[in-house]
């Protein structure tokens, strides 16, 4: 079937060119290749197409009704390759993306609304969750994914990175009896951990000197990032939370720094999409924007 489609469409032009010699020049072939390929489409069958002679061609009447086919055949064809390419300078579509909780007030969200403004065609479709959704089971698009990436057969970007702060109420630091200078003076305080990252190692750097340290056991676990800021600001412990879900706090004094001196180790954030996405499809022209945006 492929190969009649590519002799009606030879077919065509030789018939548009008016002989096999400008046609052979048009398709980049050379006319003996030309012909072969009309002789074998009447040979399919079994039928005459054109009338040849030493000056020009002339259509049979199957020849005639053949060209009216062929000539809708590739009209739809250049109508569609029309329309992907259409499509792909105005992307339009649906996205379905699903990005951590935590991340809704970070510089993600005025990214998001310019692309929306930029390409009105597009509906995204947006899950702000702190539990990680499967990005295939799930039926999402796209997945923004905070933290080391593991490895999968899935495609990953690096879009931003994530500063981290050590917080507690300014109540609870006055309770303490000694003011810490190291990390390693808070082992013996209540900790409250967040959920995704609760088995991660804490890494801390001042000047040249870096600590280490294991998360304590705590007795609050909690998947949400402003559940976990909000409870540190009852009181209840002190908690590592992204700079941008500290800072208000910290400008209230609600909230103060723990250890200022000793800056924490980031978070990379990175989109994460699924293998077999068209290369210059929706999916990557989102996630290029957000790249170039960041």
């Amino acid at each position: 079937m492929l190969d009649e489609l590519r002799q009606i469409a030879i077919f065509a032009k030789t018939v548009d060119h008016g002989s096999f010699r400008a046609a052979a020049k048009a398709l980049d072939l050379s006319p003996s290749v030309v012909s072969h390929h009309v002789g074998q489409l009447e040979q399919r069958l079994n039928t005459a197409l054109l009338y040849r002679s030493t000056r020009k061609l002339s259509l049979t009447p199957d020849g005639e009704r053949l060209l009216v086919a062929a000539h809708a055949m590739l009209a739809a064809a250049e109508a569609g390759l029309q329309d992907i390419v259409s499509h792909a300078q105005q992307p339009s579509g649906t996205l379905r993306i699903t990005a951590p909780a935590f991340i809704a007030q970070s510089a993600l969200t005025h990214q998001l609304a310019e692309f929306s403004l930029a390409y009105p065609d597009v509906q995204l479709t947006i899950d702000f969750s702190d539990t990680r959704q499967d990005l295939i089971a799930d039926g999402y698009d796209i997945a923004l994914r905070a933290g080391e990436m593991e490895d999968s057969a899935l495609m990953s970007k690096k879009l931003f990175n994530v500063r981290r702060r050590l917080v507690a109420a300014p109540a609870y630091l006055n309770a303490q009896p000694q003011k810490p200078t190291s990390p390693d003076d808070l082992s013996r305080w209540n900790w409250l951990l967040f959920a995704p990252v609760k088995r991660q190692k804490l890494l801390f750097n001042k000047a040249e000197q870096q600590k280490i340290i294991a998360q304590p056991t705590s007795h609050i676990t909690v998947n949400d990032a402003y559940a976990l800021a909000q409870l540190v600001r009852a009181g209840a412990g002190l908690a590592v939370v992204p700079e941008f879900v500290a800072e208000p706090h910290i400008s209230s004094g609600t909230l103060q720094y723990v250890l200022p001196d000793w800056a924490l180790a980031s978070f990379d954030v990175f989109a994460v999409w699924p293998s077999n996405a068209p290369k210059y499809g929706l999916v990557k022209h989102f996630i290029n924007f957000l790249a170039a945006h960041k």
